[in-house]
């Protein structure tokens, strides 16, 4: 689409940001009497202005309606180049404010989304900062003589399993040997940690450890790192704030985008993209692949750590018809609460 919001004469850009403001507003396309009031023009006018930014793109109108409203490059160009955000208002960021205080960091992550999906009526989302897992106990079930199964504990309960190639011919009791001796001797450490003090004791031989076992587990520590690091834990809230009024006439959209916020790994990486903006990004309908069936916007923003780093994203996930002028600010300003809480 080549016309942009500067090529837009001052008449078709007021009537533009009267169509956007009023459906964002209604959820119902935009009739030339509903602006008459709004605008110093007449019906016939107005028509006149709509069906030029009809013929740009901008605007559409659905099946018979004399109504329109905007297209999903309509809204881009509003939020881009019309929409007037302000900073959320005394009462919201006090909200805000108050419900992130005083708490560990899992409880004021959840507190975060929560309170954004409520301020939003939309479902709040954050990828929370991964924390590496810390060993207590592992064991081995040998599946057969090429592959083993290794029963990974945490300190806080948590299980992984994984199966691991072998050395044919590695005995039982070799894996038996390595499993007791991460058990007793490197309990609380980092798989990072255990790996390095693992191939160190092997290596310097101040275990009698074997090394092709030893060394087969180190791997394994190393690759369950690598995966911890690339599955962040993610927050969903507020799902049940999709099921407004307004979701009786579009119920299949509804039902699908439910089901898209299952994909908890497809909707991490989508938050993933906003980790280097400066603000709030803003993905609208089909600008992404993941919420293209639903038609749906996220609007996200990146919050930092005690070292000035990108920690975690939060944001919301919503219908396109969202207040933008009202949530995006909520958003950041959610964000910059959030690096504040974590100096």
């Amino acid at each position: 689409m080549s016309e942009t919001i500067p090529d837009l004469t001052d008449r078709m850009r007021e009537i533009f940001a009267q169509v956007v403001e009023a459906y964002l507003d209604s959820g119902q396309p935009v009739g030339s009497k509903a602006l008459a009031g709004k605008v110093q023009l007449s019906p016939a006018s107005i028509r006149g202005v709509m069906s030029q930014l009809e013929s740009q793109g901008l605007l559409t109108h659905p099946h018979t309606s004399a109504g329109r409203l905007p297209t999903e490059f309509g809204l881009r160009l509003f939020v881009d180049g019309i929409m007037q955000a302000r900073m959320p208002g005394k009462r919201t960021r006090e909200t805000i404010a108050r419900e992130l205080d005083d708490r560990p960091v899992e409880e004021m992550l959840e507190a975060a989304t929560t309170t954004l999906s409520g301020l939003s009526a939309c479902a709040g989302v954050i990828t929370a900062p991964t924390q590496e897992l810390r060993l207590r106990q592992l064991s081995f079930v040998q599946l057969d003589a090429t592959r083993a199964l290794a029963v990974l504990v945490g300190e806080g309960g948590e299980v992984e399993n994984r199966i691991l190639p072998i050395t044919p011919g590695m005995s039982p009791m070799a894996l038996d040997e390595i499993a007791n001796f991460v058990s007793a001797r490197l309990a609380g450490l980092t798989f990072a940690e255990a790996g390095r003090r693992l191939v160190s004791e092997i290596e310097n031989r101040e275990q009698a450890l074997d090394q092709a076992a030893g060394k087969l587990v180190a791997q394994g520590l190393a690759e369950w790192r690598r995966d911890g690091d690339e599955r962040p834990v993610l927050i969903v809230r507020g799902q049940a704030n999709l099921l407004d009024e307004t979701a009786t006439a579009d119920l299949e959209r509804v039902r699908q985008l439910l089901d898209e916020l299952e994909n908890r790994q497809e909707i991490a990486n989508l938050l993933g993209a906003a980790r280097e903006a400066e603000g709030c990004r803003i993905f609208i309908g089909s600008e992404n692949r993941m919420f293209a069936l639903s038609g749906s916007s996220v609007i996200a923003a990146p919050y930092r750590g005690s070292d000035g780093k990108v920690i975690g994203v939060v944001g919301v996930i919503g219908p396109t018809r969202l207040n933008y002028a009202r949530v995006v600010p909520m958003v950041d300003f959610t964000a910059e609460a959030l690096t504040r809480r974590m100096q």
